[in-house]
């Protein structure tokens, strides 16, 4: 008689957490104010509650005149007035409220400010460049691991470009230059349309700006992020233009700097009114978009940098971040971001982590055979953690869950590619393999597709060979013939039962078994489940 796993006593309720402060950061820029409410926990960092964000255009004329416009200033008192009131319902505790480059530099900036504290009682105050890239810095530092190499942080505002530079982790540069989207626009594209002659003499001038406040020798080749809308909207119109859905995150997108400049010449044959209509651009960021390109490609190219990163966060997060004493957090450890993503969506810890180590011994033996790259080990350990997360929305079609959990999770500390990779290979670990019927699956690049088709084909034998969620497989060996890929699978116990094992993995090796070009058979040395019909034909599947 086989042995029955003891099924573990029911676990006590959590105790109800203690509620948390809610604070909030506005944000009164040159283009934009933004307001962020979230909460702050140590463990899982911030929990976004709302976000509000208004374009005043407060830095609207502040080029020709030195001074805030009163029609400017009048529609930020009401969005600052809107802000407070959502400030009000939500239970916001504490607000932080920061002024930078256009208030900074108006000659009726403080005028501004005080108004602000007596009408609205925000406490608006004005920062320095350097708080502000500090701030900046904070927020990208938070979600990127920046120590071992030499990063730039860029944040184009409506009046200034700020630029950070770190190595290992360490600043060591903080700048800002007169380079913001709006003052750009207003000085050198004035007219509806903007002539290719015009974009030139406007590059001409921001290399000018760059020479003077960065060294591109000692900041060459640095990985470079993003973070502004500027960059937000750069990371959507490149997304659309792969094929992306629009809904997909934007945090961690890489976008090649030929992209860049592809996007340049073409937006510079568009008019305003014809730039709204293009996929991924906030239409009320299509008059100064192609002056925020252009400093983003001179930027590239005076730093000789392939790329750049687009961050989805910015100065109010650190703002947030610097509110809650949140302590720098330069170098997470992704598997533990992996598995506490999992413990939040409800996984099976056990079942999760014994798919895991399965994969990663199927991965192990095979990965020559395979053609898998050292990467793709990255990839399946994350996916053997994460594959099953979507059965917090509902068990059916929980492996579609899965994979719209793990590109929208911003905090997995994974680059978007590797994200969309991780979250496909999670999709098929059940139910059908990769197709290109399956848009997601299609607008990847050939050599990505390959990539999901083995790594989800190891996952998918792994996740079968652990059926009953009683990790009763304790370790196994692979053997590779010609015609044949015969997986021996050792018990955990001496009467154990891997009947349901053998049938699980069988039925899911599919897909591995096509990309071998073998047949794949389970070996046990237990009485095995019955027996399922008999696939005949190369590159199919039996089970001994």
């Amino acid at each position: 008689m086989s042995a029955q796993p003891v099924p573990a006593p029911a676990p006590s309720p959590p105790p109800t957490p203690a509620p948390r402060e809610r604070i909030a950061a506005i944000d009164v820029g040159s283009n934009s104010v933004r307001l962020l409410v979230a909460e702050y926990d140590p463990a899982s960092g911030l929990s976004i509650i709302d976000e509000i964000r208004d374009q005043p255009r407060l830095a609207a004329g502040l080029a020709a005149t030195g001074c805030l416009d009163e029609a400017a200033i009048e529609r930020a008192m009401q969005s600052l007035a809107r802000m407070r009131e959502v400030c009000q319902r939500r239970g916001v505790r504490r607000i932080a409220a920061v002024a930078t480059a256009a208030v900074r530099e108006a000659e009726n900036g403080p005028w501004f400010v005080r108004r602000v504290r007596q009408e609205l009682e925000i406490p608006l105050r004005i920062i320095d460049a350097e708080t502000e890239a500090a701030l900046s810095y904070r927020s990208v530092a938070h979600h990127f691991r920046l120590a071992g190499e030499r990063t730039l942080v860029a944040d184009i505002g409506g009046g200034s470009l700020e630029l950070i530079g770190a190595v290992d982790g360490l600043v060591e540069l903080t700048v800002s230059l007169p380079l913001g989207a709006v003052r750009l626009t207003e000085l050198h594209l004035p007219g509806d349309r903007a002539a290719h002659k015009e974009v030139e003499a406007l590059r001409g001038q921001i290399r000018k700006q760059l020479k003077r406040g960065i060294s591109g020798r000692e900041w060459a080749a640095a990985a470079v992020i993003g973070s502004g809308g500027t960059f937000t909207s750069l990371g959507r119109m490149v997304q659309a233009r792969r094929g992306i859905p629009p809904g997909e995150t934007v945090h961690g997108v890489e976008v090649t700097a030929s992209e860049v400049e592809q996007l340049v010449d073409w937006l510079a044959s568009r008019t305003p009114e014809q730039r709204r209509q293009v996929p991924g651009l906030n239409p009320e960021r299509a008059d100064i978009i192609l002056a925020g390109l252009a400093v983003t490609a001179e930027l590239l190219d005076w730093v000789r940098a392939r790329s750049i990163t687009v961050s989805a966060f910015g100065l109010r997060e650190g703002l947030l971040l610097d509110m809650a004493g949140a302590k720098e957090i330069s170098a997470p450890d992704p598997l533990r971001l992996f598995r506490e993503f999992a413990e939040r969506c409800q996984s099976d810890r056990r079942h999760v982590e014994q798919v895991r180590f399965l994969a990663l011994l199927l991965f192990d033996q095979l990965a020559a055979e395979l053609g898998c790259r050292p990467e793709e080990r990255g990839l399946l350990e994350a996916a053997g953690l994460l594959h099953d997360v979507g059965q917090l929305v509902s068990y059916r079609k929980h492996h579609k869950h899965s994979y719209q959990l793990i590109t929208h999770a911003e905090r997995l500390g994974l680059p978007a590619r590797d994200r969309m990779l991780v979250g496909l290979i999670s999709r098929y670990h059940r139910r059908t393999g990769p197709r290109r019927k399956h848009p997601e699956f299609a607008a990847l690049p050939p050599a990505d597709q390959d990539v999901v088709r083995r790594v989800s084909g190891l996952l998918r034998v792994a996740d079968g060979l652990d059926r009953g969620h009683t990790a009763a497989v304790e370790t196994l060996r692979v053997e590779l013939t010609p015609e044949t890929l015969l997986i021996h699978i050792v018990p955990r116990t001496v009467d154990a039962d891997l009947g349901l094992e053998c049938w699980g993995a069988s039925r899911k090796a599919d897909v591995l078994a096509k990309v071998l070009g073998r047949d794949v058979e389970i070996s046990t040395a237990v009485p095995a489940a019955p027996k399922p019909p008999r696939k005949t034909g190369r590159g199919k599947v039996r089970q001994k």
